[in-house]
């Protein structure tokens, strides 16, 4: 889920086990996001870094009319796999979205934001507040920066370990992103936090944020 579709695919030799390995942690991701803004079918869904389409599913499977943006053909093609022809699903970046202001009731992106250099976050956050409705909201999911309960500790050894793993770059777009204090600090105008709920022992958070020129 990189956000330029320039140079190689850094996903195409994992995508196809993308969501054996990860599916139990975002599973409950997933459902804990959902319940804070449950799906409708009235809803137009963006899902920036969609990946292999596990989280916008819920969204198709409510009638919404739903699309996903990523920059990995491989991770596209296993969305693609998944939803089929009921979603439109683009390669593209998320710093530039190809889509008019305010085309979306609900803009999402999990677990990507921290995968970023600075620069290009505020950009993509930019980017997400432009598409986003007056009325809509925008709900993110990822590390958030703050005190960890025991359980979280461990949690964040092992998440550590993962980060290490992606490599170089991404481990210390991680580092920078959870040091710099993560979503709340990244903020464009005109978005404010609505609510957060922090889950995974204080690892991770979910912000629903909403725009204050509504």
């Amino acid at each position: 889920m990189s956000t330029s579709t320039s140079g190689g695919d850094a996903y195409a030799g994992i995508a196809r086990f993308y969501d054996r390995a990860l599916e139990p942690m975002n599973a409950s991701l997933r459902s804990r996001g959902l319940e804070m803004y449950p799906p409708d079918a009235d809803m137009t869904v963006l899902d920036v870094g969609c990946g292999t389409g596990a989280h916008l599913e819920a969204y198709v499977d409510a009638g919404a009319t739903c699309t996903g943006i990523d920059a990995s053909p491989a991770m596209l093609g296993r969305a693609r796999e998944r939803i089929g022809d009921r979603a439109t699903l683009l390669l593209g970046d998320a710093a530039a979205l190809p889509f008019e202001d305010g085309s979306f009731d609900l803009v999402f992106t999990a677990l990507f934001l921290h995968e970023l250099d600075p620069e290009t976050r505020v950009a993509v956050l930019a980017e997400m507040a432009r598409v986003t409705s007056r009325d809509g909201r925008i709900l993110i999911i990822d590390y958030r920066d703050g005190a960890l309960r025991p359980a979280g500790r461990v949690w964040r050894f092992f998440a550590t370990i993962a980060e290490r793993v992606a490599g170089g770059a991404h481990y210390r777009n991680w580092r920078t992103y959870v040091r710099s204090g993560a979503v709340p600090t990244m903020l464009p105008s005109p978005l404010t936090i609505e609510q957060e709920k922090i889950v995974s022992g204080g690892n991770l958070s979910i912000w629903l944020l909403q725009r204050t020129d509504g």
